[in-house]
């Protein structure tokens, strides 16, 4: 319907409503399909020792008492305590003492050899058998020793016996030899140091023994001062790395979020209809605000369903893995409605399944950034793909784009430099495929779901195609007129920004039944005999409707796209064929014996309009309005006898103004200031077209054909 520019949009009646319940059920239906595989028990097949197949994630955050660790902690604190003792200054003392009784008793045997009563030779009769187990050089010494020296050595061994066992612990006796050497009193000749230490290192004891009781008690105390083990845990934290064994402590964590078992997880699944249930609904609700005619089409609306769905659940299928989700090809949704439908749906497209690719993988902020920003890329790169070198342009441009997220991201310290250049190959093998899915499918799909793709119209436009060629073989001038519309029709629709490929492209085949009776049409008339000057008008009338109907099977038998093929009936509408209506309407209201009567007017005007009009329909897209205008301007300027830029304006202004008052232009998405730019495309095409040449006098004339003949001009 012909509206201004900033017309409100339809309001959203039943049928709306009923579109939009079916599409979002059937949507979220195609998601949910996606998790069913979340609804089966899993069989994790954790346990210690095991080693883990996949990395094991914390589902959520959580602050988990690990009782392993703490044992571990425990067993940890009691080993760093040392052996006890049972030493104490009290006990030193009276082992001390007793030992210096027992020197004082083994020593009495040589008192009594060094009394005074003795004679020489009896005292060392005595001492050559006191003290067994002395060696022959201490006894030598012993048995050479003074009386008065013996005192003296006698008191220094008693000292030094005291001083070791009262004065430091002693928890080994091997230890003696030191001791008594590093105690040594001062004052003693070397011979005499050696009997002491002969007489005093069998002596000297330990008085600290080990106490397990006491050692036991230690032991508590530490294992007392150990706090419990607490493990805090973020959602989507590693507890266990793939190809990790598996440990004791780590099942702490494992078990507490029960991923050990096998059970169904019902909450993630719901999580994910709900948010796909949203997504589709924002999609169907930008389709019915921003893409009408979309919306209206239900074929269109099965396409743009089945790429969400399908990239969606494509997106899901690898979650969790640590370079998959890099090699989908969710670019190719963004470039495949690009090439079928347009731009801007492939970009809403994208942000929507970026929002689902983040949420499938762990939340994941640099996914959804490399999902839409390489789509976005892809859909600058490729443009409608009506050549070839777009697709290879898209490759790279997706691929330099998601190299480029993953090396930002790698900055911000989520990957290192391995990982970094294995998710750039990941994301260079992403970007082939999307492509390589791009191109090998928008054909496919475009025939499927009705759509016409550039390249199919490039193909058409060929002027060898079969139907072109019978045009210009067999309709000289049929052929002539269709490239004139297809000229006005295709900057028309540049001006307007519909699509000026497909306006040109219909343009060259609206006429194609025109094949069928080529002499019946002026155009095709090599003389001034026309047939229709034969015929009763309503006769005249109905050849020319057949032209159109004829146009339709011709374009079957050729498999021409039903899309194109909608243009045929369109092009003309239910427009009225004014001249042959005219002519009707004079024959009725013809004066009998040349005066005019009332009844012949009346005659005249009861003339039914209805045998005169084409059968339609009306234009429906802003294309087909384009090519009915064209059309009629194209066909009219031809029988001005002045073509300056007044007359062509004028002409050009009463042929939209006809078809607007007559209800042509009514079905169509077409706003007053589109027909403003309409005709002065149409008039600037037309003034280019027919441009008066300056007259050069004969003179002149043969002045430059002269010159060219000589090779000068």
């Amino acid at each position: 319907m012909l509206r201004e520019p900033h017309d409100p949009p339809r309001s959203f009646g039943r049928r709306d409503a009923l579109r939009l319940l079916i599409a979002a059920l059937l949507l979220v239906v195609g998601l949910a399909a996606g998790v069913a595989p979340d609804f089966a028990p899993s069989n994790p097949g954790l346990a210690a020792g095991a080693i883990a197949e996949a990395a094991v994630r914390a589902p959520r955050d959580a602050v988990i008492e690990n009782p392993v660790e703490t044992q571990a902690a425990k067993d940890a604190a009691a080993a760093a305590v040392t052996p006890q003792y049972d030493y104490t200054p009290q006990r030193a003392a009276g082992i001390a003492h007793n030992q210096l009784a027992a020197l004082q008793l083994y020593l009495v045997p040589v008192d009594e050899a060094f009394l005074a009563a003795k004679t020489p030779e009896v005292r060392k009769t005595e001492l050559q058998t006191a003290l067994p187990g002395l060696s022959s050089d201490t006894r030598a010494t012993l048995v050479a020793l003074d009386p008065s020296r013996w005192t003296v050595v006698e008191g220094a061994a008693q000292e030094l016996l005291l001083a070791i066992e009262q004065q430091q612990e002693i928890r080994d006796a091997t230890t003696a030899p030191n001791r008594v050497i590093q105690q040594m009193p001062v004052g003693l000749s070397q011979s005499e140091q050696l009997l002491i230490a002969a007489i005093v290192t069998p002596l000297v004891v330990a008085n600290s023994n080990y106490s397990a009781a006491l050692t036991q008690q230690a032991r508590d105390a530490a294992i007392a001062k150990v706090t419990t083990v607490v493990d805090t845990l973020k959602s989507g934290q590693v507890i266990v790395d793939q190809g990790h064994l598996i440990s004791a402590a780590d099942m702490v964590k494992i078990t507490y979020f029960g991923l050990d078992t096998s059970r169904t997880d019902l909450a993630k699944p719901a999580a994910w209809v709900a948010l796909g249930a949203l997504v589709a609904a924002l999609l169907l609700a930008w389709l019915w605000r921003f893409r009408q005619d979309y919306w209206h089409r239900g074929r269109t609306l099965i396409l743009i369903g089945f790429i969400f769905v399908l990239m969606a659940l494509t997106e899901k299928l690898p979650a969790g893995r640590a370079w998959l989700p890099y090699v989908i090809p969710t670019a190719a949704a963004g470039m495949l409605l690009t090439v079928l439908l347009d731009a801007g749906l492939g970009i809403v497209m994208l942000a929507l399944l970026a929002v689902l690719a983040g949420v499938a993988n762990g939340s994941s902020l640099e996914l959804a950034t490399y999902v839409f920003l390489g789509g976005m890329s892809g859909i600058l790169a490729i443009r409608k793909g009506e050549r070839q070198q777009f697709f290879v342009q898209a490759v790279f441009a997706v691929a330099l784009a998601e190299v480029a997220v993953i090396g930002v991201f790698a900055l911000l310290g989520q990957h290192d430099m391995t990982g970094m250049l294995q998710l750039s190959i990941a994301a260079a093998g992403g970007a082939i495929i999307a492509t390589v899915v791009t191109l090998g499918s928008f054909a496919i799909l475009g025939n499927v779901f009705g759509i016409l793709t550039g390249s199919q119209l490039l193909e058409l436009a060929n002027p060898s195609q079969p139907l072109l060629r019978r045009l210009l073989l067999e309709t000289p001038g049929t052929y002539h007129h269709s490239l004139m519309v297809g000229n006005l029709a295709e900057h028309a629709a540049e001006a307007i920004g519909a699509d000026p490929l497909l306006a040109r492209v219909a343009s060259y085949y609206h006429d194609v039944g025109k094949l069928a009776n080529p002499l019946v049409f002026i155009e095709n008339q090599q003389s001034d005999d026309n047939v229709h000057n034969q015929l009763e008008p309503a006769d005249s009338a109905a050849i020319l409707r057949q032209h159109v109907s004829d146009g339709v099977n011709l374009a079957y038998k050729a498999r021409l796209p039903k899309p194109l093929i909608a243009f045929i009936p369109q092009h003309h509408g239910t427009s009225l064929i004014a001249f042959f209506y005219a002519k009707a309407k004079e024959a009725a209201a013809a004066p009998v014996g040349g005066l005019e009567t009332k009844a012949g007017r009346e005659a005249g005007e009861s003339v039914d309009s209805r045998l005169f009009r084409h059968s339609g329909p009306k234009p429906q897209s802003r294309e087909a309005a384009v090519l009915m205008l064209a059309d009629g301007v194209e066909a009219s300027v031809r029988s001005l006898s002045s073509r300056d830029e007044t007359t062509i304006r004028a002409m050009v202004t009463q042929i939209i103004g006809d078809r607007l008052a007559d209800g042509q232009l009514n079905e169509c998405d077409l706003t007053i200031r589109d027909l403003d730019m309409i005709r002065e495309a149409f008039v600037g095409q037309l003034l280019g077209m027919y441009h008066q040449r300056i007259a050069y006098p004969q003179n002149k004339i043969v002045e430059i054909e002269s010159r060219r003949g000589r090779g000068q001009g």
